[in-house]
């Protein structure tokens, strides 16, 4: 077990017992959602988790620890303390770590300390990837790299449609990622089930994810796989409508001169004000979707 490593009571049972177990990120709580709405979501996450025979794992960085596992008081702290709490990337954990430091963990580094854990299953909202304009910027996401390296099943509604898509699928491809599509061909594009993108494979049970994910581990293949879930139809957005929200904050980003970590945050917070909140409803709604599903392929896993 690595020396940093902590894990609360309840999920250091299950994984003990071999009960499913499903990991969650926590920049979306400090870095993703307006308090109390980042709070009130991510218990209802958690709960839904349980709702469907599973045992949550909040994970984030405290004091320093790497946790799986969050208290509802931890979770509460980190939605107030909200953007204060540093968005930890696989580059900034030994320097969280060394000090003693607070972090909200990203996709990447979700995977890692779920990894670290024996967490074989993970949901979260929408996974990072290429954005647009890279072409100049070289602007990539971390979360590429760590879909290629950390055998986690990532359940997502697809990657987050203020990136370039297609160029997202492009590069997962390179790092031979599977892209599978739950209950679809075409890749979900966050807000909205439709993108106009194919998926590699189509996928219709929790019980074949739990079969793909078991047979990669057997070939000792490196890397996780990407199920993209789609929002449910009574809460997907028009695509028009989100598409225009998304090119007028990417254009204000610019004009803005913000860069790096902090564009997400910043592009999610002006989609939300664009779409008079609309957005954040959609939020909410796929990832409590993803929730559920990713509770039903960790109890696939397990055999319950």
């Amino acid at each position: 077990m690595n020396e940093y490593l902590s894990l609360s009571p309840e999920v250091a049972e299950a994984l003990r017992t071999g009960k499913p177990v499903v990991a969650l990120e926590s920049t979306i709580i400090s870095h993703g959602m307006p308090y109390p709405q980042n709070v009130e979501t991510a218990l209802r996450v958690e709960q839904t988790i349980r709702d469907n025979g599973a045992v949550p794992a909040t994970i984030a960085i405290i004091g320093g620890r790497p946790k799986a596992g969050c208290t509802p008081e931890e979770i509460e702290y980190l939605g107030r303390k909200g953007q204060a709490v540093t968005k930890a990337s696989r580059r900034d954990l030994p320097v969280l770590l060394a000090r003693g430091e607070d972090g909200a963990t990203t996709v990447t580094t979700t995977m890692i300390i779920a990894h670290m854990a024996g967490i074989r299953i993970f949901a979260t909202g929408g996974i990072g990837g290429v954005h647009r304009g890279a072409q100049q910027t070289f602007d990539i996401s971390a979360d590429m790299e760590e879909l290629a390296q950390t055998p986690v099943m990532v359940i997502c509604a697809g990657a987050k449609s203020i990136l370039d898509l297609p160029l997202t699928l492009e590069y997962l491809e390179t790092k031979g990622v599977p892209v599978i599509g739950y209950g679809t061909d075409e890749l979900p594009a966050f807000y909205t089930r439709h993108s106009g993108l194919r998926v590699d494979y189509r996928i219709d049970t929790p019980e074949e994810l739990a079969g793909v994910f078991r047979a990669k581990q057997a070939c000792g293949l490196r890397g996780g796989i990407l199920v993209t879930n789609p929002i449910p139809e009574e809460f997907s957005m028009p695509a028009d409508v989100i598409n225009a929200a998304i090119e007028q904050a990417l254009a204000e980003m610019d004009a803005a001169g913000i860069h790096g970590k902090a564009c997400t945050p910043f592009l999610l917070a002006k989609v939300k004000d664009l779409t008079g909140g609309d957005s954040l409803e959609a939020n909410i709604r796929l990832v409590l979707n993803n929730a559920r599903l990713a509770a039903q392929t960790a109890c696939a896993l397990n055999g319950r």
